[in-house]
């Protein structure tokens, strides 16, 4: 176990897991720490249901391309916390935080907190602020952890831009049960008078409050679809805003939900004030990185279990909302190469597993239910099995994700293409499996 990881562990035995949603006790502690989270270069505050972390993958992928340096906070992690932490490198690809460094910055605010009751959440962001505010950079990307308007990084006051993503069902015992009372929480990122951007919304309820909230705060908006855009052309992005158009590459990131993604971050990066040119446009689509989301495995540990040749993806996407794009990524795929397509799925018992597997429905032979390991909240891969079978697909549990892989292997045909292998459902269960696999995110 890491310095930091062992830090950490010590404050989850002293200090509640999970959220409550306040910005009192996150606010007392930042003003015993000197006040850090004023201290950022210029934030990109990133809130929404999906595409979060895609979004600000392509943001970081487009600072770096044109030479700035940007801090990267996005939560939760798949293997390492340090994955939480990427630390801005001038002109160079930003690095993930040191152990010794980030072990200190959680030591330093567990003194300040001085055991008085605080989630470890707001602890961990505490060290972003500790982090981003005493390294330079020339951009600071912050995630939101849950939600928006009490969630602990909302004590920043003045970001360059917020940016609100794709909104649908997801964490309904805090945000609430409509699409539109999501959109309200989400929509507390914002700041009166400052820049927002919208990305794309597939419900009107929530896009209507997204720009009902932007006017009522005089806040600049920018939103997918009206001023700014962006779609395929003979195997290339076309990417259009007030500016001009751009003919770039298609994104690194597979799945046509990432050409939204990538629009949103080209056109947030613009509105935080910074210079973005084609040539950096080009550069990010290529070079850019998201682990455990639509990630192939080529290699590791794992395809020792599975058939020679299959093709295998991973995805942390849990919610109705991220099964349905998940779902058309893997027909665009069949599209391309029809293979047999299997899923292993683990999922935790906030989410809705009937309304995720609904939208592979027609697409998958088998769905393979799986533990997430060390969860709690797991839902026992039998009960899993029976929300598959509720949304019309054949599924059996299974103890272990190699155990699924051999499964699969098993009743693959020989003379056939080797099929296409989905494991997902929860992010943890993709940590699990990269863990699993020696192939962890760098």
């Amino acid at each position: 176990m890491s310095e930091a990881a062992h830090e950490i562990e010590k404050l989850m035995g002293l200090h509640p897991k999970g959220f409550d949603l306040s910005l009192d006790r996150i606010t007392r502690l930042l003003d015993q720490l000197g006040n850090p989270h004023r201290k950022l270069p210029p934030v990109i505050h990133v809130a929404g249901t999906n595409g979060k972390g895609s979004v600000t993958a392509f943001c970081r992928a487009l600072l770096e391309a044109g030479g700035y340096s940007a801090h990267v906070h996005t939560s939760p992690h798949l293997v390492n916390w340090h994955e939480r932490y990427r630390i801005g490198v001038a002109g160079g690809r930003g690095q993930l935080v040191d152990d010794a460094v980030f072990a200190d910055a959680v030591r330093r605010v567990a003194e300040a907190n001085a055991g008085q009751h605080i989630t470890v959440f707001e602890i961990l962001t505490a060290v972003t602020f500790i982090l981003f505010s005493e390294q330079p950079a020339d951009a600071a990307i912050i995630e939101v952890g849950l939600g928006g308007r009490f969630d602990a990084t909302n004590v920043i006051s003045d970001p360059a831009v917020s940016v609100i993503m794709p909104i649908s069902l997801d964490h309904q015992p805090y945000l609430g049960d409509r699409v539109e009372l999501i959109a309200a929480e989400k929509a507390g990122i914002m700041k009166p008078g400052l820049p927002v951007v919208i990305g794309h919304q597939e419900y009107d309820a929530a896009l209507d409050v997204l720009m009902s909230t932007a006017e009522r705060l005089h806040c600049p908006s920018a939103v997918f679809g009206q001023d700014f855009m962006a779609h395929e052309e003979y195997g290339r992005l076309v990417y259009q805003d007030e500016y001009g158009l751009a003919d770039l590459p298609l994104p690194r990131l597979p799945g046509r939900h990432q050409y939204a993604n990538a629009a949103a971050a080209i056109r947030a990066v613009k509105a935080a004030g910074f210079t973005v040119t084609e040539t950096m446009m080009e550069k990010a689509m290529n070079s850019v990185e998201w682990p455990g989301r639509l990630q192939r495995l080529s290699d590791g540990r794992l395809l020792q279990h599975a058939p020679a040749g299959a093709e295998i993806w991973v995805d942390g996407g849990h919610n109705p909302g991220a099964g349905e794009v998940i779902a058309e990524a893997m027909a665009n795929f069949e599209e391309r190469q029809s293979r047999p397509l299997f899923l292993i799925i683990g999922m935790i018992n906030t989410k809705d597993p009937v309304g995720y597997f609904k939208a592979f429905a027609g697409l998958v032979e088998k769905v393979f239910c799986v533990p997430i390991r060390g969860s709690d909240a797991m839902i026992d891969p039998v009960i899993l099995s029976n929300a598959a079978y509720d949304a019309g697909l054949v599924a059996e549990p299974m103890s272990t994700v190699g155990e699924a892989l051999e499964a699969i292997k098993a009743v693959t045909d020989p003379q056939a293409l080797p099929p296409r292998i989905l494991v997902g459902g929860s992010l943890y269960l993709v940590g699990d499996v990269l863990s699993d696999n020696g192939t962890p995110p760098k």
